[in-house]
């Protein structure tokens, strides 16, 4: 695994590091030398199963951006999350719309360190993995963390995305 701790973080970073300090988890981003952009990319560069990425993937939900934390093994089937959620419906976020309600680019969206706190869905799956990793703010930066603290971090609800 390439990968280190950076005090110098791209300025994307700064939002996210904070958010985790603020959580209690400092010093936890670290800087890929190779993209993270896609699931199968942060699994190689982190030596880790696909399923223990977690992309962060924002829909809009009755005009409303909200955020789902996905295994990097599973499509979201928004049919049937939009119904265990409650929701009228989702569509995927266009990349305006994702940078408009995080702050930062499809690629390297973070869990946390948004203008705003998105409504949130985590992914059950991840709970399967002793330790996952989310993107930090950009495609090269990642924080490894776990399901539960992820569901604290994003005060999201757990639940299957998929069928």
């Amino acid at each position: 695994m390439e990968s280190r701790n950076s005090p110098s973080l791209p300025d994307r970073c700064g939002p996210v590091a904070e958010a985790l300090a603020a959580a209690g988890l400092p010093d936890r981003i670290r800087v890929l030398g190779a993209s993270a952009r896609t699931a199968a990319e942060a699994a190689a560069a982190l030596g880790c199963a696909v399923g223990a990425i977690a992309n962060s993937l924002v829909f809009v939900s009755g005009g409303e951006p909200v955020l789902v934390m996905t295994s990097g093994g599973h499509r979201v089937d928004t049919t049937a999350l939009a119904t265990r959620w409650g929701r009228a419906g989702l569509r995927r976020a266009t990349p305006e719309e994702v940078r408009r309600a995080t702050g930062q680019a499809i690629g390297g969206v973070a869990p946390v360190g948004h203008p705003r706190q998105l409504p949130t869905v985590v992914d059950d799956a991840l709970t399967g993995h002793e330790h996952i990793w989310a993107a930090a703010g950009t495609p090269h930066t990642v924080f490894v963390t776990t399901a539960a603290e992820l569901l604290r971090l994003t005060g999201g609800l757990l639940l299957p995305v998929g069928p």
